[in-house]
């Protein structure tokens, strides 16, 4: 090679280089100029706080952004009415990018620093208005990519109802929805920013039904066959099966219907369970042992049962390929800082949660270290995504740092500017992600074989929850 040809190649680098830095600017510029708009989206979702399967109002604001934004929508996918997908482009790569929307039951809580619930039957404990909308944000800016620079490729946006318990994503990827994407991206609120490997424990959920016979607590209780007795008969049998199950096996419950009135032998009795493990075999063999258990309550309480599956996910399948693609790409973006007035609540917030000094505000400015392992301890249908596609995501904080989800301080932050900008973090970063795929083919290719190592050449997909329809009642 002569010194011409090293010269030029020289120049050609640092141009390309420049183009990817004004290209990448662009589009943080694109979003900046954008973030108030999907603010207010998020926190209508936030107002509306609809649970799995029931988010109509949610999901068509979603599809109506997408929309008006160029996308064509594809709506009442996998027989799911609140499910729906959002394409732009055309040919390869393919890069969905999930979002979700759902809120929790029993988790109703205003935009304020102390608990106070707005009487609402549900709240976005875990952020999921942020979610869906952040992640629209970031399908948009990667369309306005491909439209400005012509590049061939698939931006595809996913809907995803019911994350919370119904297992949305698993109805999707059994229905073929993810057949020909190549890399998947998400993300979600949490307390810190970080894009290190992710981990998520399979799950089965089931509610099992108990029927009895009526009858006068006091004056013919010979004549009555309690259901809540074989509710409790089983809640009693799964305590004593914690003991002789592999150690990380988690399990959990909750009466959802336990009779009326003290003095009527109630007819039906109702549990909801969850059995978890960082392995679907386990999993698979410890809820096997749940139904025995019921069915060895109603026998001895002279009752039947039956019982209904209800969600039911894969692991999460990491891939450090793309995981690392991620990671620079928050890094790049950065954490963020609070104004006086966000510090103000943020500091009542970390002190509702014990924190004595407050805040330690650092950890949402900081992007956290990469890791290669991580420990499992919730669920998610991620999982069954990152088993039919190269699979990443990342965390951004868009709650106070040391606030656990499902809480009421999630809540309240994730309603202010607190969870705005955190969620614009990550539109940023899965934006960045996206049109990095989309430039650079081997990024996909290595994903690809990285998947195909990990998944094993045997694995056949089958769903955890079986052929079910979706359960689009599970919320009622």
């Amino acid at each position: 090679m002569t010194l011409k040809h090293t010269f030029f190649l020289g120049v050609l680098a640092c141009f390309s280089l420049g183009q990817a830095q004004t290209s990448s600017k662009e589009v943080l510029r694109s979003l900046d100029q954008k973030s108030e708009q999907y603010g207010k989206i998020a926190q209508e979702i936030f107002d509306l706080a609809e649970m799995g399967y029931l988010e109509e109002q949610s999901s068509a604001l979603l599809q109506q952004t997408l929309k008006e934004a160029g996308f064509t929508i594809k709506t009442g996918v996998a027989g799911i009415p609140t499910a729906f997908v959002a394409e732009y482009g055309s040919g390869s790569p393919v890069i969905g990018i999930l979002g979700e929307y759902d809120a929790l039951p029993g988790l109703s809580q205003d935009r304020v620093a102390e608990k106070q619930s707005l009487g609402k039957a549900a709240g976005h404990a875990c952020g999921h208005h942020l979610f869906g909308t952040g992640s629209a944000a970031a399908a948009i800016a990667a369309k306005e990519w491909l439209s400005r620079t012509k590049t061939q490729g698939t931006v595809r946006f996913y809907g995803c109802p019911a994350e919370e318990g119904g297992s949305g994503k698993v109805y999707m990827v059994r229905a073929g929805l993810f057949n020909d994407v190549d890399v998947a991206l998400h993300w979600h609120p949490a307390s810190v920013n970080a894009a290190s490997a992710g981990a998520a424990l399979a799950n089965k959920s089931a509610k099992f039904r108990f029927h009895g016979v009526s009858a006068h607590a006091a004056g013919s209780p010979e004549r009555g066959r309690s259901a809540l007795d074989g509710v409790e008969a089983m809640n009693m049998m799964i305590n004593m099966m914690r003991e002789h199950v592999p150690e990380k096996v988690r399990i959990h419950y909750v009466i959802t219907q336990g009779g009326k009135a003290p003095n009527v032998v109630p007819d039906f009795a109702e549990v909801y369970y969850y059995a978890r493990h960082n392995s679907r075999d386990v999993v698979i063999d410890v809820f096997d042992r749940m139904v025995k258990a019921a069915e060895g309550a109603a026998l001895g309480t002279g009752t039947t049962m039956d019982y209904e599956m209800i969600g039911g996910t894969h692991e999460l399948l990491p891939n450090l390929t793309l995981q690392k693609l991620m990671h620079d790409n928050l890094t790049k973006v950065g954490g963020q800082t609070y104004t006086p007035s966000e510090k103000t609540f943020a500091d009542k917030i970390a002190k509702s949660l014990g924190a004595k000094d407050g805040v330690n505000a650092d950890m949402a400015l900081a992007v956290q270290p990469y890791k290669e392992t991580a420990k499992a301890y919730g669920s998610t249908d991620v999982g069954d995504v990152s088993f039919a596609v190269p699979t990443v995501g990342m965390a951004a904080a868009t709650w106070v740092p040391g606030t656990p989800a499902h809480s009421w301080q999630a809540v309240a932050a994730g309603g202010t500017e607190i969870g705005n900008k955190g969620m614009m973090i990550a539109a940023k970063s899965l934006a960045l992600t996206a049109i990095d795929l989309f430039k650079n083919p081997k990024w996909v290719q290595a994903a690809k074989t990285e998947f195909l190592e990990r998944r094993g050449a045997d694995f056949e997909y089958i769903p955890l929850l079986g052929d079910r329809p979706p359960a689009l009642d599970y919320r009622k």
